[in-house]
C-alpha cells in the first residue's frame, strides 16, 4: 500500500472511474452529453504536460495565422 495521502484530484478521478466501470450505461449517457458540450478535463487529461503544451501552442499559432490572413 502507499503511505501517502490522496489529493482531492485523486480522489475525485478514482471515484469517477469507479463510476464509468460500474455503471456503463450511465456512463454512455455522460459521454453523449460531453460530446455536445465538450470537456476540457477530458481532452487534457491523457495528453499529459507535453501534449497540453503542444495544443496551447498549436491555438496560439493558429490564433496569430488568422489575424494575419483576416
Amino acid at each position: 500500500m502507499d503511505s501517502r495521502k490522496e489529493t482531492p484530484g485523486e480522489l475525485r478521478e478514482r471515484l469517477r472511474q469507479a463510476e464509468l466501470k460500474n455503471n456503463p450505461s450511465g456512463a454512455f449517457g455522460d459521454g453523449v452529453d460531453r460530446a455536445g458540450y465538450g470537456s476540457f478535463a477530458d481532452l487534457t487529461g491523457g495528453l499529459g504536460w507535453k501534449g497540453l503544451g503542444a495544443l496551447i501552442l498549436l491555438l496560439i499559432v493558429g490564433y496569430i495565422v488568422y489575424k494575419l490572413w483576416f
